[in-house]
């Protein structure tokens, strides 16, 4: 199974967006589903970054920051990874808000109704998983 499938597949498993970005590419590890746990529904059902973004940040510090203390380099590394995949996320996307991604409340019944109804998890949420995915394999 290649990172895209695995990512899906943890996704309908029941994990968030940005432990399925992040289980996919740095592996299962339980260190890594709590670090990225809290980042789900656009951190915290905020609907603010897109999960399947922030896991895709999360791994860029995983693979790519220095350990210990950093030089400014160090962080350079990472902070032009997180630009370049911002950008490409947005072209492909237009935002990366999750509230504009899927247009409905994650935080109220109705809106969790219309998310189900309209098979946005699928449309949307699963489209962005296979991007973020796609988008760190043509940066790496």
């Amino acid at each position: 199974m290649d990172k895209k499938e695995t990512a899906l597949s943890y996704f309908r498993e029941g994990y968030n967006c940005a432990q399925s970005v992040v289980l996919a590419c740095a592996g299962n590890k339980e260190e890594l589903i709590k670090a990225s746990a809290a980042f789900g529904g656009g951190m915290g059902r905020l609907q603010k970054t897109c999960g399947a973004v922030t896991g895709a940040y999360i791994y860029f510090g995983i693979n790519r920051a220095s350990p210990g203390l950093p030089l400014e380099e160090d962080k350079l590394k990472v902070y032009d990874r997180v630009r370049n995949f911002d950008r490409l996320f947005r072209e492909r996307n237009g935002t990366d808000l999750c509230s504009e991604l899927l247009g409905e409340d994650l935080n109220t019944a109705e809106g969790r109704t219309q998310i189900k109804e309209r098979g946005l998890h699928e449309k949307v949420c699963e489209k962005c998983i296979s991007d973020a995915i796609e988008i760190i394999e043509d940066l790496e």
